[in-house]
């Protein structure tokens, strides 16, 4: 009886849950049990509105996310909001990570019609025949000052949906919402590294450091470019700027000071509280920027990031050479659970300490609690104060007794790709990164690439299915060049001129890079979370000329940018990376070519190059060439002399 009793237990949810229990998406199985009868995106659950004419409830979100979190909490778990739900709509559950273009076009759809970025949840309200006629973000379960709750908006949505002259408006309207800037297309900014210099200076906000006056972003991409601006114009107050940034970001809240890694962002514009989530493209697109700022700097502080970083991310997201997606920002049952601590703990970690003092001093003003009487670690200092290390342990230990949050086990093919490519970059500090993106590299290929077709994502111990979208393909191809340029395996060369070729035929028509084969969505340039998949496909686009000495790929790449140059004219540093590009085409890649020995050999010195768009290529010299796409312009036997000419 007791066994039969356990199995029951055990089984019970499953029996209760709905069709999101057969998908393998973390977010999706994180809501299977919900009372809500949700469905996948899928013909089926189109077809099924259509035949009971209801409308959509598409909900879309992602494992990670607080708020996505807080409303299964209020509302999707509450029978009476989910007795609703079910009687008058179809609900869709969508994780934007597992399907990227649905979630852009309907951010689109809320941008255009609200006149400001959403974000997650994303609520949208629609016909069977995907017409939206209501859209927000999240929505609490009653009416707050903010917004309407779903035990009044459900009914109000339902009886709307029955009035058809009241709907059609509301679709008419938010169908024909355009976005303001389309009417500014014309910009009297001129493409020239000048007006991207003060194009950039506007962007930094120097009070705090970084950009933006609201939330702070790493913003990777709008970095990495204010970081080539300094380097190609001499501009002393970029290069400050720059350094600045690399300097708060890893001092202040941004960073985990017990464990290393970055969260996603912080919630103030003082960089001090984050947001608590630890996304693997956020790891992935900074450690380059700090094996960078090391290079160009030898402060100590960068190369020991480098390190935390890849150790953590080796710790709580490597399985078997790939990467899991994301940690949680909740955990023991509230938001920065694991990563905060009480001042009892931080006493206990200085307990031995002789710099206590030093530090206390250096966390004077989060020492008292900073974070829900509790303590984030902020550095209010210019370096690491004495007495950090033993400090940094001491916290390691205690956090031993506390659980990690939730890790999201997706398998991304574009954030492998990142970490892969970071791993490569990272060589240049402890050259076992470069065998360690190998095994990684060779790991993503068997999985995601098999019989040459590349896949999007996937869980362990699970076939992909979902074919790849152009960021699979971009950064893919990116980790492919960073491991040619490691090892000089011409094999990688092939194959990222294979994937190339591949990412053309499914995403490149009349002119126009799409995200996906399907529903028709452009590629955007937003670089706000990590660098947009339209701009790094150029930038490799790019990089393949120039090793290849391909003028096919000039056209292509100068075409690509061409077709983006009223958007980039008119917003310049906010679309940095595709600025970025524009920079790399036309300041003009410099190839460093000679044999493998003295290329592997000299590579530290070869990145310390300030040319930021130097590559290296292997040829049969025993002396170094430089060279453009159509000239040479210094040969020498000595690597000194010529990096002088790069100079």
């Amino acid at each position: 009886m007791k066994i039969l009793l356990l199995l029951f237990v055990l089984y019970f949810p499953i029996l209760n849950a709905n069709e999101l229990a057969k998908e393998t998406s973390p977010y999706l199985l994180q809501h299977a049990t919900n009372p809500v009868n949700w469905m996948p995106w899928s013909a089926r659950a189109f077809a099924k509105a259509k035949r009971e004419n209801r409308p959509i409830f598409l909900s879309i979100g992602y494992s990670t996310c607080h708020w996505c979190h807080v409303m299964e909490k209020e509302s999707f778990v509450n029978k009476k909001i989910a007795g609703l739900l079910n009687k008058y709509f179809i609900s869709i559950k969508v994780d934007k990570e597992e399907m990227p273009q649905l979630d852009i076009y309907y951010q689109n759809i809320y941008k255009n019609y609200k006149k400001h970025v959403g974000g997650w949840p994303l609520s949208v309200f629609m016909t069977p025949q995907k017409k939206v006629f209501y859209i927000t973000t999240y929505i609490p379960p009653h009416r707050e000052s903010y917004a309407e709750g779903f035990n009044t908006l459900l009914e109000r949505l339902h009886r709307l949906y029955e009035d058809k002259q009241t709907l059609a408006k509301e679709i008419f309207t938010i169908a024909n919402a355009k976005n303001l800037q389309t009417k500014k297309e014309k910009s009297k900014n001129t493409l020239s590294l000048k007006s991207m210099v003060n194009s950039m200076k506007k962007e930094y906000e120097p009070i705090y450091e970084g950009f933006g006056r609201g939330k702070k972003f790493p913003e990777a991409a709008k970095l990495k470019l204010l970081g080539n601006l300094a380097e190609l114009s001499h501009d002393k107050e970029l290069k400050r700027d720059y350094f600045a940034m690399l300097d708060v970001m890893v001092l202040r809240g941004l960073y985990d000071h017990a464990e290393g890694g970055f969260f996603r962002y912080t919630t103030d514009a003082a960089w001090e509280i984050p947001h608590f989530e630890k996304m693997l493209y956020n790891q992935a697109e900074l450690i380059p920027l700090y094996v960078r700022g090391y290079a160009l700097s030898t402060k100590e502080l960068y190369r020991d990031v480098v390190v935390e970083t890849i150790q953590m991310v080796e710790k709580r997201f490597k399985s078997h050479d790939l990467y899991f997606s994301a940690s949680d920002a909740d955990s023991m049952g509230e938001e920065g659970g694991y990563f905060t601590f009480t001042k009892k703990e931080i006493d206990k970690a200085l307990e031995h300490n002789p710099h206590a003092t030093e530090i206390k001093d250096a966390i004077a003003f989060s020492y008292e609690g900073n974070f829900h009487n509790k303590i984030h670690i902020n550095f209010e200092t210019q370096n690491r104060p004495e007495g950090f290390y033993a400090f940094q342990k001491a916290l390691q230990k205690i956090r031993k007794n506390k659980t990690y949050p939730f890790i999201d086990k997706k398998i991304n093919t574009a954030w492998n790709s990142m970490m892969i490519e970071a791993l490569y970059k990272a060589a240049y500090i402890n050259k076992k990164y470069a065998k360690e993106a190998n095994k990684s590299l060779e790991a993503l290929e068997h999985l995601m690439l098999p019989e040459r077709e590349l896949y999007h994502q996937t869980i362990p111990n699970h076939k992909p299915k979902q074919k790849g979208l152009l960021e699979d393909y971009s950064f893919f191809i990116g980790a492919l060049i960073a491991s040619y340029e490691s090892n000089y395996n011409e094999q990688r060369l092939t194959e990222a001129e294979y994937l190339l070729s591949q990412a053309k035929g499914k995403f490149y028509r009349d002119g126009i890079w799409y995200l996906s084969e399907d529903l028709g969505v452009k590629a955007d340039l937003n670089d706000k979370y990590y660098t947009s998949a339209l701009s790094k496909i150029i930038e490799d686009i790019i990089k393949l000329s120039a090793l290849k000495e391909s003028f096919r790929y000039e056209k292509l790449a100068h075409k690509s940018i061409k077709a983006n140059e009223a958007t980039l004219k008119r917003k310049l540093a906010k679309v940095p990376a595709l600025a970025d590009d524009y920079l790399m085409q036309k300041r003009g890649v410099f190839v460093l070519k000679s044999n493998k020995k003295n290329l592997v050999n000299n590579m530290k010195k070869i990145r310390e190059v300030h040319y930021p768009y130097l590559m290296t290529l292997q040829e049969d010299y025993s002396d170094y060439l430089v060279c453009t796409l159509r000239k040479c312009f210094i040969k020498s036997t000595n690597l000194n002399a010529v990096i002088q000419v790069v100079k």
